[in-house]
Parts: C-alpha cells; structure tokens; sequence
C-alpha cells in the first residue's frame, strides 16, 4: 500500500472551482413559504397544547425539504426515519448511560452509522441524540416532537413543493 505525503493529503483539501449551486428566486420563495409555514406551525402547537413539538433540528430538516427537495436526504423516508432511529438511539443511550461527554459522542456516531445501515441518513437527525441527552428527555419526546414533528414537516413539504409545476415530491418513499 502506497503511503500519502503530507503535501498531497493537504493539496486534497483546497477544493476546485466554484459553487455549483444556482440561484432561482422562485425556489428561495418556495424556501421561504415552506419553512414559514412549517416551523410557524410546531411553534404555534407547542404554545397552545402541553406538548413539545417543535425541535431545533426541524430547521434544518425544512432547508433540505424545501431547498434541495428532490435529493435523496430529503425524502420522507430519510425525514421521518432519520429523526426516529437517531432519537431512538439517543434515548437508548441516555437511559442506559446516561449523558456523559463520551456517551452523548458515541450516541451521535450510532445514529450516524444505524442512518446509513437502515438508509434514512438524514443529516440534521444527527443532532437528536445530543438534544434528547442534554434535555434529559424521556421516550414520550419519540412521539411528540419527533415522529409527529417530522410528519408535519413531510406533509407540509408535500403540499408546497408539488405547488410548484417543475417540482415532483418525492421523488421515491421506500
């Protein structure tokens, strides 16, 4: 096996070229609709029930709905799994462990790893363990923020994105 120099392991981290990512104002408004509405509508439930169903990780799971819609980490799938096997696996370890510094690391690695065993990577999951340790939550928060948060985002992602006539959500389920 041939070993790597310093200099090209570095020269593998300046990147080339530019963006690719375009710019449309239509998919920033359908951006700006569609995490408006969804985050608007977690918060709204969670001051008017005694229930929590709003998350941090929402935010960033209504960019990839809206934003980059048809992309395979954005599918119901990878939504609604993503957030409910990273959780499960939060919660796991925090009554198993508990929420010490390693154990919340080991969580976020797990989650990671069962995303990717199960294909339900779904990037903002990933912070699940840390809220649900850190929280100290209990398996009720599995239910309500999690599933049924990440079912409001799916369905709310359905119904904006297939607004659009050059836009076909999702682009698979299973």
């Amino acid at each position: 096996m041939k070993r790597m120099n310093v200099e090209g392991y570095l020269s593998k981290m300046k990147g080339a070229g530019s963006s690719p990512l375009q710019i449309d104002v239509k998919d920033s408004l359908t951006g700006l609709i569609g995490g408006f509405l969804t985050i608007s509508i977690l918060a709204f439930l969670t001051s008017m029930t005694s229930s929590e169903w709003l998350m941090a990780p929402f935010g960033a799971s209504c960019v990839l709905a809206f934003s980059v819609w048809n992309a395979p980490l954005s599918q119901p799938r990878n939504i609604i799994g993503g957030h409910f096997v990273s959780a499960l696996v939060g919660l796991v370890a925090y009554h198993l462990i508990g929420a010490k510094p390693w154990a919340i690391g080991l969580a976020v690695g797990l989650a990671i790893s069962l995303m990717m065993l199960t294909k339900t990577t779904h990037p903002p999951a990933g912070a699940d363990p840390i809220i649900i340790m850190l929280g100290g939550y209990g398996w009720s928060y599995l239910v309500s923020p999690v599933l049924i948060g990440s079912l409001i985002i799916v369905l709310i992602a359905l119904i904006i994105n297939n607004m659009r006539s050059n836009r076909a959500y999702p682009t698979f389920w299973i």
